[in-house]
């Protein structure tokens, strides 16, 4: 049985309580252990996404950015996150896993010491592009080392659900560290801070993680050059949207060269004796609808994240770490919904779950959109961020399930960057939307007007997404698989 294809799809039943294993099996402390390692590595990538959003006040005053070029410091590291991930997840499959996370691991936390280091606008951002490339490298191997290092189904659904509180909750938990950082010491230490880290995991990673087969073929050139290039442009045009307008020669230039682009890269890929990415992989219904819902979920998050750090700051009056504190409770929601998903995929499958998560993530950002210049922390914020951790932790795991569901051994690095790069273009794609409707209504000097159609539109994402889970996610009942009982999968998460 395949670590891939051992995963629970939808209708899936108990097995007798008799067929259940009794103890742990043979080197399971040895895959927790890399388990661990491994979810480290991507806890430090998903943070690099948010952890300097409540320092760039203090990086503009050190560095003298400016009010336009200053966005750069984030978007430099999500264009090149997001273009690269398709080709990290296939060098992952044709290199090997284990040797591609180690090298892209290696480059960002060499990315992160440079950036620490920078002296000006120029070097910081060329820095954080460098971050994202390594990242884009590491990030694909993250959920392949998942699923091929865990032992049996019950580690495997402990690992994937650990990794959706860790990609779901990691955001937020950046906001809370950058405010932290920043405020005890500078700036840099938002990037300083994944030195130390990264040195760790490459030390330990060779001694916990097995590498994994290397895929014989020959790389595809053009798929990979059209993929990085198409997703660049899309991405850089949705990026520049806000400040140059939909209409513009420049956003519709990119979305034209993207849109090409990735023209090119399915009809390469349908040839291609050895593609980047498998055909296949996109013509799965239950996949596509879990890769739509993603996109939609996290752009919802994402836009969320860049406003409340604002309305925190501006109208309740945060610094940088109260800023970062008010985030708590979506990560403490996120955590603990991680803790019950692998008994209720067994329960209630994964359509199920999606559709709860997206329809409460519906609400509380229909909620959060009645704040105003009277609002409070505990008024205003406080419940809608609980019940958006909570909602997203419920939903993180059963759609990674469904992506990979069926995959190959020797495609779920493909399958996983193709899951990832779907969560970077959900992120753009949200914040560019989301920030053009708020400007639409916003008043120059003031930040609440704006907010509710702004948080309405975050609200319509999460609509979507239910609607996407409601009809995509719907397919024949397949057969019965058997799962282990919650307390084997938290058995085997103690052990980590």
């Amino acid at each position: 049985m395949s670590p891939t294809t051992a995963l629970p799809p939808q209708g899936f039943r108990r097995g007798p309580a008799d067929e259940l294993p009794t103890e742990l099996p043979p080197q399971a402390g040895r895959a927790a252990a890399g388990i661990a390692i491994v979810l480290v590595a991507q806890l430090m990538i998903v943070l690099d996404a948010t952890v300097v959003n409540v320092a760039l006040p203090r990086i503009d005053a050190d560095l003298g950015f400016g009010p336009a070029s200053l966005s750069w410091v984030l978007n430099a590291y999500t264009l090149a996150f997001g273009g690269l991930l398709l080709l990290g997840g296939r060098l992952g499959d044709v290199l090997g896993r284990r040797r591609t996370f180690v090298v892209g691991l290696a480059v960002f936390t060499l990315a992160s010491a440079l950036g620490g280091l920078a002296q000006t606008p120029g070097q910081l951002v060329a820095t954080r592009a460098l971050q994202g490339v390594g990242a884009a490298l590491a990030a694909p191997s993250v959920l392949a080392l998942l699923t091929t290092s865990a032992p049996d189904a019950a580690a495997r659904n402990r690992a994937l659900a650990l990794f959706g509180a860790v990609s779901s909750g990691g955001a937020s938990i950046g906001l809370l560290l950058g405010g932290l950082l920043t405020d005890i010491g500078s700036w840099r230490w938002t990037l300083f801070i994944n030195v130390p880290l990264g040195i760790v995991v490459l030390l330990l990673v060779g001694r916990f993680v097995d590498e994994t087969a290397r895929r014989p073929g020959r790389f595809d050139l053009v798929g990979a050059a059209s993929a990085t290039v198409g997703a660049v442009s899309v991405v850089w045009a949705l990026i520049g949207a806000p400040e140059h307008g939909w209409g513009s020669l420049r956003t519709i230039g990119g979305f034209a060269l993207g849109a090409a682009l990735l023209l090119l890269l399915a009809r390469t890929e349908t040839r291609h004796p050895h593609p980047m990415v498998q055909p296949h992989l996109v013509r799965s219904r239950p996949r596509v609808g879990a890769l739509v819902a993603m996109a939609l979920v996290v752009g919802a998050n994402l836009s969320m994240f860049f406003l409340v750090v604002q309305y925190a700051q501006v109208v309740l009056g945060f610094g940088p770490l109260m800023s970062g504190v008010a985030f708590l409770p979506f990560s403490l929601g996120v955590f603990a919904m991680s803790r019950l998903t692998p008994s209720l995929i067994a329960r209630i499958g994964p359509r199920a779950m999606v559709m709860a998560g997206t329809a409460a993530l519906t609400v509380g950002y229909a909620w959060l959109s009645t704040a105003g210049t009277d609002g409070t922390y505990l008024g205003t914020v406080f419940g809608p961020m609980l019940v958006a951790g909570l909602s997203t932790g419920l939903v993180f795991m059963p759609i990674t399930v469904t992506v990979l569901t069926g995959v190959e051994p020797e495609h779920a690095g493909s399958a996983s960057g193709l899951l990832q790069t779907t969560q970077q273009l959900g992120s753009a794609v949200g914040v560019a939307v989301i920030v053009s409707v708020y400007a639409a209504g916003a008043v120059p000097g003031q930040l609440v007007p704006g907010l509710q159609a702004a948080f309405l539109t975050s609200a319509g994402f999460a609509a979507l997404a239910l609607l996407a889970a409601a009809v995509l996610l719907r397919s024949p009942a397949p057969a019965a698989v058997e799962v282990p009982d919650a307390p084997q999968v938290a058995a085997v998460a103690d052990a980590a």
